[in-house]
């Protein structure tokens, strides 16, 4: 296929070019049409929140230097996976296998929410006093491991192929910042938009402080997941100009720093959050 040849350059091109076009884009509409005014200050917030997904993406490289693209290529050349044994191809299978990557990552985000232990690796995601564009790139550099590594499970047992996966890393990176972005869409266009998109209004609800809210709203990409599986929360209680950001028990500012979101899950004390809290 077309990735066989020169597929390592044109893959990194690829994502560099679509996260910094997607973080240029939103950081200007967010600039020019924000939705909700911010509770602290921009440059601390961003400069933290940048170093940490530089962190991520060097551990990344460094612990598994394949990457998902490297895991199909080698599942394709070993003929590993369901779709290998049944002998599908085609770019019905690649629109297949994003759907089912999305699944996972709404099924992967449902138990960071529910198990004790993953939930004190995405607190780091939580805690963030505003929500905007970098919020969206803001994990814990063991939840992003832990991550790759159901991802890398679920390609090898399926056998989808390096196209599906760079097209699905792509849109969820894309997507992930924009709806995460603090910037306003007509009421029209979200709902239009949420028939198959999660839209920032969307998302912004699982944000919220109160914890049934939190709970909700789990999908990054698709929306259906939350529909069908009745995990959806149209909007906040208090609005989204009222809704307190974050998490009740984190209301302090060092929780913007780097060092106190690396540690948080060593640290934090144990506290069960259900959604009658």
């Amino acid at each position: 296929m077309w990735w066989e040849s020169q597929w390592w350059e044109s893959e990194s091109a690829l994502r560099l070019f679509f996260f910094f076009g997607v973080l240029i884009i939103m950081s200007c509409w967010e600039l020019l049409f924000p939705r909700r005014p911010l509770t602290m200050p921009k440059g601390g917030r961003w400069g933290n929140n940048l170093l940490l997904v530089f962190i991520n993406s060097l551990a990344l490289r460094l612990l598994v230097p394949l990457g998902g693209v490297g895991v199909a290529q080698y599942a394709g050349r070993q003929q590993w996976g369901l779709f290998s044994l049944w002998g599908w191809n085609g770019w019905w299978v690649v629109l297949l296998s994003v759907v089912l990557l999305d699944i996972l990552i709404y099924a992967q985000h449902w138990m960071f929410h529910k198990v004790p232990l993953f939930w004190r690796l995405h607190m780091v995601h939580h805690v963030d006093l505003d929500i905007d564009v970098t919020t969206g790139l803001r994990f814990h550099t063991l939840e992003i491991l832990l991550s790759f590594g159901l991802k890398a499970a679920a390609i090898l047992a399926l056998g989808i192929s390096a196209e599906a996966v760079i097209i699905f890393e792509i849109l969820l990176n894309g997507t992930a910042m924009f709806n995460h972005s603090n910037v306003r869409l007509p009421l029209v266009c979200d709902k239009l938009l949420r028939l198959f998109l999660v839209t920032p209004d969307m998302h912004r609800v699982h944000h919220s402080v109160i914890p049934h809210e939190t709970n909700s709203n789990y999908g990054f990409n698709l929306p259906w997941w939350d529909y069908l599986f009745r995990t959806y929360c149209s909007q906040p209680k208090e609005g989204h100009d009222g809704m307190t950001i974050g998490l009740a028990e984190y209301r302090e500012k060092s929780v913007e720093h780097l060092p106190y979101m690396l540690m948080l899950p060593f640290t934090a004390p144990r506290v069960k959050r259900t959604n009658n809290d």
